[in-house]
């Protein structure tokens, strides 16, 4: 009679070495490090700018090799077109419900009235900041948009970490090496897979510092803004977070219930890079990992390759609900009445303005003067009411519109086919570790 011996069960890691852990406590120690002393605090910021530096040093490669290898690999075409199609009818879908709840919020909760607020006693020079990056958005349109999409050079698109115009690239070298196929293109394949392993080692390393970079930018926000700098408009503030939450439990919750996926359990699974997100107020900050762990979750590599980047210019969930909502309330604090057809025309123009916005320094700001130049009865100059906390709502902004991203992605996956439904449930109960810091 033979006898089964049972695998000794894996020891657990010790707490401390868990990077959510890790995250939390930096969170903790910077708030705690910001009221007390908020001089050094600021001083801290250099952490939070060279995190995001290392990643953003990274970001534009790792999404060329998963991209071209992703299309190489596909093996057809045709299915690459779909998924893209697919997306983009999503995207719209998506970003358009996004609008419309934050109008029905604004009118719902009227964070705006009683402001009262005199457009001629604002200060004009509080947004001079924001004014080197107006261009990048006047006599735009969706014909300048195009445009911009394409790069000056491959080389360039790389330089300057523009993710949409590597991603244009990626496309095209993707297609054209499947295209080519045979031995020369098994060839490059192997190579750009073999490269994109070790970006993701190297992306590994860099994740491991997070806790250093969500230490100075929270330290830094605290000692700078203090809570005071919430006192009056802190009715925005709370409402849009009300309001992200809404369409991420609600909205997305609901799409990733027709999915077959659990919404709770896929945050859980994504927290150390919601934690993270949440602290730097940018989503570029975990951008690599966040496709590699949508790949080990089961959703298979080409879609994850092209939907996660795409959606960073054209599906900003979170980043819509603002427009809409930041423009009423404009409206509401200054007195100014809207009419159903300024209401529309905010909608039609947010449609367009929201494209692109990832990558523009104070992008919220830049898109909401381009918004509000097409509705000439709210005054522009009531961007000043809402600089002060710009980076309060920016962390949601960046949580929502990652969430979206990643919801997005197992959506396409699960339409098209392309997301392993077991895998992905053995994961998320925690029946599969997946670590992708070590690559």
């Amino acid at each position: 009679m033979s006898t089964i011996a049972a695998a000794p069960a894996a020891e657990p890691k010790p707490l401390y070495t868990s990077l959510f852990v890790q995250v939390l406590a930096a969170l903790i120690l910077g708030i705690l490090l910001g009221v007390a002393v908020p001089d050094f605090a600021i001083s801290l910021k250099i952490l939070s700018d060279a995190f995001l530096k290392l990643i953003s040093m990274i970001v534009a490669p790792i999404v060329f090799c998963v991209v071209v290898h992703g299309i190489a690999s596909a093996g057809d075409l045709k299915k690459v077109g779909r998924v893209g199609v697919k997306a983009l009818v999503y995207f719209e879908v998506m970003t358009t419900v996004a609008l419309v709840v934050g109008l029905i919020l604004a009118y719902t909760f009227g964070p705006g009235h009683g402001m009262n607020i005199d457009p001629s006693t604002l200060d004009a020079k509080a947004l001079n900041t924001y004014a080197d990056n107006a261009h990048k958005l006047q006599g735009g349109g969706i014909g300048s948009f195009l445009l911009n999409v394409i790069p000056s050079t491959s080389f360039d698109a790389l330089s300057r970490n523009d993710v949409l115009q590597v991603l244009f690239f990626a496309v095209l070298f993707g297609v054209g090496l499947a295209l080519v196929g045979g031995e020369k293109g098994k060839l490059v394949t192997s190579i750009i897979d073999a490269a994109s392993t070790v970006l993701f080692r190297v992306m590994g390393l860099i994740v491991r510092v997070a806790p250093l970079g969500v230490l100075g930018a929270v330290a830094y926000t605290v000692g700078k803004y203090g809570v005071g700098s919430l006192k009056q408009l802190v009715s925005l503030v709370a409402l849009f977070y009300v309001s992200v939450g809404i369409f991420v439990l609600g909205v997305l919750g609901g799409v990733m219930a027709l999915a077959g996926i659990n919404i709770l359990k896929f945050l859980a699974y994504l927290r150390e890079e919601l934690t993270i997100v949440l602290a730097t107020a940018s989503s570029d900050a975990v951008l690599p990992q966040i496709m590699k762990k949508l790949e080990r979750m089961g959703v298979k590599d080409s879609v994850v390759g092209l939907v996660i980047p795409t959606g960073y210019s054209f599906n900003l969930d979170a980043f819509s609900i603002y427009l809409t909502l930041a423009v009423v309330f404009i409206a509401q604090a200054t007195n100014t009445p809207l009419s159903f057809g300024d209401l529309l025309l905010v909608l039609g123009v947010s449609l367009i303005t929201s494209k692109g916005a990832h990558g523009v320094p104070g992008s919220a700001i830049v898109i909401l003067a381009a918004t509000l130049n097409a509705v000439p009865s709210i005054p522009a100059i009531g961007l000043v009411l809402v600089l002060s906390v710009d980076w309060f709502i920016g962390m949601a902004r960046a949580l929502g519109n990652l969430t979206g991203n990643c919801v997005a992605t197992v959506v396409v996956a699960a339409w098209e086919g392309d997301l392993d439904r077991a895998k992905a449930a053995k994961v998320l109960d925690g029946g599969e570790l997946v670590d992708v810091t070590a690559g």
